[in-house]
């Protein structure tokens, strides 16, 4: 009897960053806790190579033969990567370019992998030993790539396999031919040239993606975050695709993707265009709102005021005087907090803040979360979450903190000052939110800090680090759960009438790790570079 389809394949979860992949792994080598890390981030696993599969991962080119017959090599239709495509795209938390990592296997036979090979190209050229080796070929290509590189850490001693389209096939069939080790650039040794990789997803629907994301700035701005997050999902559903949409029909099962997204897209790649999108743009309200919006301290409510009191620029709003102080630094700024920070210069500050906070406080815990502890090559602000390990060091530590940076002219401006952790108020979690510069400049940055108490410090650091689609999720399944999350803490929800859901407990379970939080909830452990969902 044949097995049941149930047990040939593991069921992904939605909106990860493989999702649309179907994958075959040659177990040989591969840890089978990667298996999870997949289904966890949106892939399909199949447990025999079928005709579903769109990707099949190896260790090296032994490895897949041992593994698979030539017979079924034959009838792929899919990519053989190396499995450190799926490391690297882990690490970064995107997909890296596929390319560097394709590998080539014989099913012909008798090939030396010590010498060049004559072999069918592309466009049925042949090419003989004269040509260019696979290695330089591929250090060529990668040099050409502007200001990017990617990491392989495969292991030089086993042949490589790539696999390169078939003339003579359709486009989505690719023929397999032995080549010697294709090795790529060594991987950077220091966090931040790891975080300066460039990312080179497949970017098959930007046509869509593109207009969505201008639909999530007009919607942010006009204060509809539910509209705003219902493109923001769907986003991340269609930039992970491996095939190009050209209908809405592709794409009606996908989660995220209902009846009015289906329609937009079908408009997209019929026309190029979305009427939607061109409404919004040439709408004067939505343009200056957008605007408005942008500034620092004003929210869509005093965006839409300011519209109604006929100002159309930020120029115009330099003499309101119903602007907040914080605002009016907004304003003045607005150029310099729109800068964003590269990651080599936020590593710097924060060494800095930490041997301030130190000399301060003995012991004291300072972590730039954000983007920066998420990996990436530059962030839009500095969000410092703070912390002591006795549990009551940090009272009163902010204003002192503040105070001294103030005096180093790290520190430039106030935006907001709150303290907490003297009365005990807010779950004792002081804040402050600032304008900084980078020693010896003058361009203002935005950070904030965050002054936790010990014992909800891990509730902290994950929402503070993100990102928000993360964070998100943490949220619905703590929900799903009969819980509360937030920055200070996991909360028992309390049952309201009616069987509605109410209000969360006053009292937050303990943890001391965010680990804990993740396995507490059952959601898989993501260090903070693997985060970027």
């Amino acid at each position: 009897m044949a097995p049941k389809p149930a047990k040939n394949r593991l069921s992904p979860e939605p909106d990860g960053m493989f999702t649309g992949m179907v994958v075959f792994l040659v177990e040989n080598g591969v840890q089978s806790r990667r298996l999870q890390k997949l289904i966890q981030n949106g892939a399909t696993i199949e447990t025999r190579l079928s005709k579903r599969v769109t990707l099949v991962f190896v260790m090296n080119s032994n490895a897949l033969l041992q593994q698979v017959d030539k017979e079924r090599l034959h009838r792929l239709k899919g990519r053989v990567l190396l499995f450190q495509w799926l490391e690297d795209s882990l690490r970064l938390g995107k997909k890296v370019c596929e390319d560097p990592y394709s590998v080539e296997v014989d099913l012909e036979g008798k090939s030396d992998p010590d010498k060049s090979l004559v072999k069918e190209s592309a466009d049925g050229n042949t090419s003989s030993s004269d040509e260019p080796s696979p290695q330089k070929k591929m250090r060529s290509s990668l040099e050409g790539l502007k200001n990017s590189s990617v990491v392989d850490r495969a292991d030089k001693e086993n042949n490589a396999v790539n696999i390169a389209p078939n003339s003579s096939r359709s486009s989505d069939t690719l023929r397999l031919a032995l080549s010697p080790a294709i090795t790529s650039p060594k991987a950077p040794s220091t966090p931040s040239e790891n975080s300066s990789l460039a990312y080179c997803p497949p970017d098959l629907n930007r046509n869509i993606t593109d207009i969505f994301g201008k639909l999530i700035n007009i919607y942010r701005a006009l204060g509809d975050d539910r509209r705003s997050f219902s493109y923001y999902k769907a986003i991340q559903v269609i930039e992970k695709l491996l095939f190009k949409i050209e209908s809405a029909e592709q794409v009606k099962d996908l989660p995220g993707i209902g009846k009015s997204m289906q329609d937009h897209i079908q408009e997209i790649v019929t026309t190029g265009k979305l009427s939607k999108l061109e409404h919004f743009e040439t709408d004067e309200k939505v343009r200056t709102i957008s605007l408005f919006g942008e500034v620092w301290g004003i929210g869509p409510a005093t965006a839409l005021k300011l519209y109604e009191k006929g100002y159309r620029t930020l120029d115009d709003l330099e003499n309101e005087d119903s602007l907040t102080h914080a605002q009016k630094l907004g304003l003045k700024y607005f150029d310099d907090i729109k800068t964003r920070v590269p990651r080599n210069e936020v590593q710097e500050m924060e060494q800095l803040m930490q041997k301030t906070g130190e000399e301060i406080l003995p012991g004291v815990v300072i972590i730039c979360g954000g983007s920066y502890r998420r990996g990436k090559a530059s962030c839009g602000d500095l969000d410092v979450v703070i912390t002591h390990p006795d549990g009551k060091s940090h009272k009163g530590f902010l204003p002192r903190f503040v105070k001294h940076l103030k005096n180093m002219e790290f520190l430039r401006e106030d935006l907001v000052f709150s303290i907490h952790s003297e009365e005990g108020t807010d779950s004792g979690v002081d804040t402050y939110f600032g304008l900084c510069t980078y020693p010896g400049r003058e361009l203002r940055h935005r950070i904030d800090f965050k002054a936790y108490p010990r014992d909800i410090h891990a509730f902290g650091l994950i929402a503070w680090t993100g990102n928000d689609v993360l964070n998100r999720r943490l949220r619905l399944l703590a929900e799903s759960k009969g819980y509360r999350l937030d920055d200070t803490g996991l909360f028992p929800a309390t049952q309201a009438s009616g069987g509605k859901r109410g209000v969360r407990a006053s009292a937050s379970l303990r943890f001391d790790t965010e680990k804990e939080v993740f396995d507490f909830l059952g959601f898989l452990w993501l260090e903070p570079h693997e985060r970027n969902l």
